[in-house]
């Protein structure tokens, strides 16, 4: 069930900026914030128990019912910036208290890292910060001002490419890392 709450939630992510372009005729914001903020309240319920979940839950909860009460669709294109904000928290947290964020995900696969990869798993999650942080800035940045529809190419297309572009370069490095390429 936990895994069908999270897809729910990925797939509210990911299809959510078409969802506010193309529903906005049809539903009140405050609708949107009350289906955001079941699918996180059912997160916390089945989810994991750590701390940063919680908090980003709770936040995210908090932000979702601050839409569902003001009922104002301008509200509604802080969702992607806010989320922005909770993965810059991830993976720049976890710099400071550590491990890094993607040593955490490489020792799922490989438990036992090298020196050389954590010092590179340290600058790959650099990076990422760093992409969210400026990932979140543009994201606001279209929400202050541009247009409706910039925001959701912006967020529903383009950042979506980076994203996929960033992993790719990653992983082009991390395969000459490795010696492989």
């Amino acid at each position: 069930m936990s895994r069908l709450i999270g897809l729910g939630l990925l797939l509210a992510g990911l299809l959510y900026p078409f969802a506010v372009y193309f529903g906005t005729a049809h539903f009140a914001p405050w609708q949107f914030g009350l289906l955001l903020a079941c699918l996180w309240l059912l997160r916390a319920l089945t989810g994991a128990r750590n701390p940063g979940a919680r908090w980003m839950t709770v936040l995210a909860i908090v932000f979702c019912l601050m839409l569902a009460w003001f009922d104002n669709p301008q509200l509604l294109r802080w969702y992607p910036s806010l989320v922005s904000a909770f993965m810059l928290a991830l993976f720049g947290l976890s710099l400071k208290y550590g491990p890094p964020m993607v040593e955490r995900l490489a020792r799922l696969s490989e438990p036992q890292l090298p020196d050389n990869a954590i010092v590179y798993t340290r600058k790959v999650t650099v990076a990422w910060s760093v992409f969210f942080l400026c990932n979140g800035l543009i994201a606001a940045a279209l929400t202050l001002w541009a247009p409706l529809g910039w925001w959701t190419l912006y967020n529903g297309l383009i950042a979506y490419g980076l994203m996929g572009l960033l992993f790719a370069v990653e992983w082009l490095i991390r395969q000459r890392v490795r010696g492989r390429v």
